[in-house]
Order: structure tokens, then C-alpha cells, then sequence
């Protein structure tokens, strides 16, 4: 009787876990109905692990740090209406039990020093490195492990971070991991499996939304832009997708969306202003790409494209192709 009962269990299980028809965002629809607020407050660990569970499902919670904010709200909610699951608060053990452990271990390669280097903050200074790496093994696992540095600190308290070598361990977010190790520079060919999928960037909630036919898939949170050169609204398409791009640092096209003269070519790296990724569209100087600095995401404003957390431009890669239609709106 008992073996019935969980056969019963797994299976009302895997039928909440299973993608649902859920209609795209339109022009008359902006975009999912506002969050509960019902949802309860809970504690660190809970959170923690919800927060895993919905990154290594594509649905971004923002940076992992076990408190309730924003961006983790939203994907809780875009998960559970993608799967046809109750919005209440109340949490489902068995998404719970897909994290059995909330904290793994990490211990620093030696290769890990091939990505930490020399850093600037002025364009002029920045192109005349050979990459933009990162400016210590402490930010590097951080962004590996798609967490703010303070929340490294808070989990090895006692550890010195700041002299970090290779070989020391450290305790992580168990979360699947950003390897700038497995990025290569080049262009992504067009991916036919992905052929029907649909990007939608709503800039007033910010996040981004993938959409195969009618099943949301993917949820990102992002940075659309700034009031000075917002994110443009319509409907666009992919033209390419770059990998470790190399980034023109032209003010006339920051500040005015024009082509100066004065630019500077900024090389590759997690710390190059537009990140790991550039996703082109169609719409000149606009795109959708990753960011140098991962906490600003949702915050501070962009200059007309749409910016994510490099963890999250990484999986954007695999999950659109070029050709795809990306609507923005508001």
C-alpha cells in the first residue's frame, strides 16, 4: 500500500513539474499578473535552496544569497505558472528535495589564475590590456558560484578571501556553475531545434522571457536600458550571438545611440562592459548581453540594450538562436 501511494506521489510530481501552455506577453498584455504578496518570508536555508533550484532551471532568482528580493519572488511565481503549479506561498517540499544539499565545496584549480589579471577603469587604460579578467579569485568564484562576494565572505567566515591562491577551499551555493573555462571567442550558428522559440524583455518588470511556441521556458532577470536611452520598444530579431566579444567603448554611442571617431576597443573578458555574451538585434548599437558588474543588475541603468549577470548571458546562448523574434516593450 505504501509503495502505491508514493508511486501516485512521484507521479503528481512529475506532472507538476512538465511544462504548461501559458500565452506570451502581447501587445494588450504586458507581461505576467503582478506577485503575490502573500508569499511568506522564508528563512535563509529555504530560500537558499529555492534560489538553486530555480537557477539550474532557467528561471533566474538574480544573485543567490538566501533573502527574499525581488528577482527571487518573480521566478518563484514564473516557474510555478509555467508548470501549472499553485501560486500560494506555501512551499512545495519536492521542489525543496531537488537541492539535497544547499552548500558544496570548491577548491581553486591552479588554471583558475589564467583568468585573474591586471584591471583599469578608464577605457583608455582597459584597451590596452590583452583581456579584461578578473581582478581576483574571490570574484571569480563568486561569479562562478552566481553569488555576490559578501555572501562568500558570510559563508567562510575566518577565511581570508582577499589572498586567495589556488588549492584553498572554499564553501559555495550548490548551485550548477559558471565556467568561464568552457567560453571560446567565436559566433553561435543558428540553432534550427530553437527555430519557433520568442524572446520577450518587459524593461518595467525587468526580466526577460523565452517562450517555445507557447511554453515559457526561461525567465532572466535584466537591466533595460536608462531614461536617457531606453531600451527600444517593438518587436526586433537576433542577427548574431558573439561569444568574449570585443567591446567598442563609443561615447556618441552610449550617450546618443551615434557613431563617434573617439572609441576605444576594449578586449574580451568576464570584466568587458557588455560581459561574456553580445546577442545583436537588428535595432543598430542595441543588444541583449551580459555585465561586468552582476549587482547592479535590475538597478543601475544600461545604455539602451538589455544587460544580464554573466551566469545568465552564458545560458542565453543555448536557449535562443539567431533568427529568433525579441519583443520589448513595457
Amino acid at each position: 500500500m505504501q509503495s502505491r501511494i508514493l508511486i501516485v506521489l512521484l507521479a503528481l510530481m512529475a506532472i507538476a513539474a512538465k511544462p504548461v501552455k501559458q500565452a506570451p506577453p502581447t501587445a494588450t498584455h504586458a507581461g505576467p499578473a503582478p506577485i503575490p504578496v502573500a508569499l511568506p518570508n522564508y528563512d535563509e536555508e529555504t530560500t537558499t535552496k529555492l534560489q538553486i533550484f530555480l537557477d539550474n532551471n532557467d528561471f533566474g532568482p538574480g544573485k543567490i544569497d538566501g533573502r527574499m528580493g525581488e528577482f527571487f519572488r518573480k521566478a518563484l511565481v514564473h516557474y510555478k505558472r509555467a508548470h501549472g503549479m499553485s501560486e500560494t506561498g506555501a512551499v512545495d517540499q519536492w521542489l525543496l528535495d531537488q537541492v539535497p544539499e544547499t552548500f558544496t565545496t570548491f577548491t581553486i584549480p591552479p588554471e583558475a589564475e589564467n583568468f585573474v589579471g591586471p584591471t583599469a577603469s578608464k577605457p583608455s587604460e582597459q584597451s590596452k590590456l590583452k583581456a579584461l579578467k578578473y581582478g581576483s579569485l574571490l570574484e571569480l568564484v563568486a561569479e562562478r558560484y552566481h553569488s555576490a562576494e559578501d555572501f562568500v565572505r558570510k559563508l567562510n567566515p575566518g577565511m581570508k578571501l582577499d589572498t586567495l591562491k589556488p588549492g584553498d577551499t572554499l564553501k559555495v551555493p550548490n548551485v550548477l556553475p559558471f565556467k568561464i573555462e568552457d567560453l571560446h571567442e567565436g559566433f553561435v550558428p543558428a540553432n534550427p531545434a530553437f527555430a519557433n522559440r520568442r524572446v520577450f524583455v518587459d524593461t518595467n518588470e525587468r526580466f526577460l522571457l523565452i517562450y517555445d511556441d507557447k511554453y515559457l521556458v526561461a525567465e532572466f532577470p535584466i537591466t533595460p536600458g536608462s531614461t536617457t536611452l531606453p531600451a527600444p520598444l517593438g518587436l526586433w530579431k537576433i542577427l548574431g550571438i558573439a561569444t568574449l566579444p570585443v567591446f567598442r567603448h563609443d561615447e556618441g554611442v552610449l550617450n546618443h545611440g551615434v557613431k563617434s571617431d573617439q572609441f576605444f576597443n576594449l578586449p574580451p573578458g568576464p570584466n568587458n562592459p557588455v560581459g561574456v555574451l553580445w546577442i545583436g538585434l537588428n535595432k543598430p548599437h542595441v543588444g541583449i548581453h551580459g555585465t561586468n558588474n552582476p549587482e547592479t543588475i535590475g538597478r543601475a541603468a544600461s545604455h539602451g540594450c538589455i544587460r544580464t549577470a554573466n551566469w545568465d548571458a552564458a545560458r542565453l546562448k543555448e536557449l535562443v538562436s539567431v533568427g529568433n523574434p525579441v519583443s520589448i516593450f513595457k
